[in-house]
């Protein structure tokens, strides 16, 4: 009869160590950072690379140069030859100035013309020309009409050749202009510039390495905030949404739990078998929704490091 006791007893005892054993928070997860690997834009040799793993960068900042002696020289090339198109063009100012001249000087005898015919006719009433003395100075006046529209021919021809002569140079010398702009784009993409601000979290190349177009040169995060990647069962899904704040927390030691405000900002839509290394509030669950919680870092939080989500309403308790 003592035997029914015990037996209460020990059902007692394995369901009070199995709430025990129940995890005290609704998620768990690891910490992640958006990271970005900064590859080399150029080919050449690394000449300077400053940067080390844990360095704090900040965007735009200046952290080697990769050898582009080959752009330059061909920068300067190219220049040399924009400089000599400039030379092959002509102006068209010094030869139409010279046939203005004549131009004037042929309206200035057409002028003197005019009058003289004017004149003769007045002569003619009185008697005191002859009609040749007109008929010849008609016959000036005619000739010298012809010539003068011949010399304005000459004016429009010379600046339409001259135009197409130095159209087809220009156009020649655009190109080379734009060579020019073409071998500053690599120039400049010889230095290494930081895209943005973070931590250095690993380095692939070092000064004297060759570069290559697309070689990974470092690997940076921003740290400031992290996101904390949790796992929830498909009964919890009901209760969590997009912006919904949370707590986060971390194992401090001694002194228990370090505990963060998060915000969930994506939550998946399809469900996953649960990571081996993730504990779930319900153990029997094998496929959870993973979510992503954004926590503001104060320099505690990394990388990696395991962290746990409690949901409003939940008690957090002190670490044992």
């Amino acid at each position: 009869m003592k035997t029914l006791p015990f037996l209460t007893f020990l059902a007692a005892t394995l369901i009070t160590a199995c709430q025990n054993n129940e995890p005290d928070y609704d998620a768990s997860g690891n910490f992640e950072a958006d990271e970005i690997i900064v590859s080399a834009q150029q080919n050449g040799q690394i000449l300077t690379f400053t940067p080390n793993e844990g360095d704090r960068l900040k965007a735009g900042a200046t952290l080697g140069q990769i050898d582009v002696t080959t752009a330059k020289l061909q920068k300067q090339q190219a220049q040399a030859s924009a400089s000599a198109m400039n030379q092959r063009t002509t102006s068209v100012v010094p030869q139409v100035e010279l046939t203005r001249r004549q131009e004037a000087v042929q309206q200035a005898q057409l002028a003197q013309l005019r009058r003289e015919q004017t004149r003769t006719e007045n002569l003619i009433k009185a008697d005191a020309a002859t009609q040749k003395q007109l008929d010849d100075i008609n016959a000036q006046i005619d000739q010298l009409e012809k010539q003068l529209a011949v010399t304005r021919q000459q004016i429009r021809v010379e600046k339409t050749n001259n135009a197409s002569q130095n159209r087809g140079v220009l156009s020649e010398r655009g190109s080379i202009e734009k060579l020019v702009e073409q071998y500053d784009v690599q120039i400049q993409k010889g230095q290494i510039i930081n895209p943005v601000t973070g931590t250095v979290l690993t380095k692939y190349a070092f000064a004297g390495e060759m570069a290559t177009i697309g070689k990974p040169l470092y690997r940076i995060a921003n740290t400031d905030t992290l996101t904390l990647r949790a796992y929830f069962t498909g009964s919890q899904l009901p209760t969590i949404q997009i912006d919904q704040p949370v707590r986060v927390r971390i194992d401090n030691g001694q002194q228990g739990y370090k505990e963060y405000a998060g915000q969930i900002t994506w939550i998946s839509d399809k469900s996953e078998f649960t990571p081996k290394t993730i504990q779930t509030k319900d153990e029997r669950a094998n496929l959870v929704y993973a979510t992503k919680i954004r926590v503001r870092n104060d320099g505690y939080l990394k990388i990696g490091m395991y962290g746990e989500v409690l949901l409003d309403g939940t008690k957090s308790k002190p670490a044992k």
